[in-house]
């Protein structure tokens, strides 16, 4: 199986992945390095996922695409509503390539595609299903899990990943960085998802 991972990170999703041959997209160089280095047969793209996708998506079986979600987000939403000096975030408009993309895998993809994001402070424009605190669209039914299972503990997210990336020199928050992870156990869980014999159409 031919396997696009779009935002990649340092492969959260993807550290359970087996039999697969990945092509992964990170637009950060400091953490694509982290990400080749835990996933060494890999092929890793330093570059915009977002573009990639649109050039590319026609060469794999399975997408997978995270794409940024701060703008989207409940928390961020939340400190546009503050009024203590210095607190307040500005307002932005949500990052409308998460839709974009959705509409193109949906319309032009004919693979198995999931992409991932926050649960939004607005009511999603596509509808998703739901999963411990993430949105998924994709174009197969993926089965509920326990939140508790999928969810990331503060405080606890290096441990409960079982990602460690504290000999790498990042100049950013670790902690951030672990906390945007998907957990492995469940990008695993929605790759088995995805090879179940569904029709697609089912869910378009």
């Amino acid at each position: 199986m031919k396997v696009l991972n779009l935002y990649a990170g340092i492969g959260g999703n993807r550290k359970l992945w087996e039999g697969v041959e990945v092509t992964a997209v990170e637009m950060n160089p400091k953490i694509a390095a982290i990400y080749q280095d835990f996933f060494p047969s890999d092929k890793v793209v330093i570059g915009d996922a977002h573009q990639y996708l649109l050039e590319h998506f026609k060469e794999f079986d399975f997408i997978w695409a995270s794409p940024p979600c701060p703008t989207h987000s409940v928390f961020r939403f939340m400190t546009t509503k503050m009024t203590q000096p210095g607190k307040s975030r500005p307002i932005v408009y949500p990052d409308m390539n998460l839709y974009q993309e959705i509409i193109l895998m949906k319309h032009y993809f004919t693979g198995k595609w999931v992409i991932e994001n926050v649960k939004s402070y607005y009511s999603p424009l596509i509808n998703p299903q739901e999963c411990g605190r993430h949105y998924f669209w994709s174009n197969f039914l993926i089965a509920y899990r326990d939140t508790q299972s999928t969810n990331l503990i503060k405080g606890h997210s290096q441990k409960f990943c079982g990602i460690d990336i504290s000999k790498y020199n990042l100049g950013s928050r670790k902690d951030q960085i672990i906390r945007n992870c998907v957990n492995p156990h469940l990008g695993l869980h929605i790759l088995n998802e995805s090879k179940r014999d569904i029709q697609p159409e089912l869910f378009r």
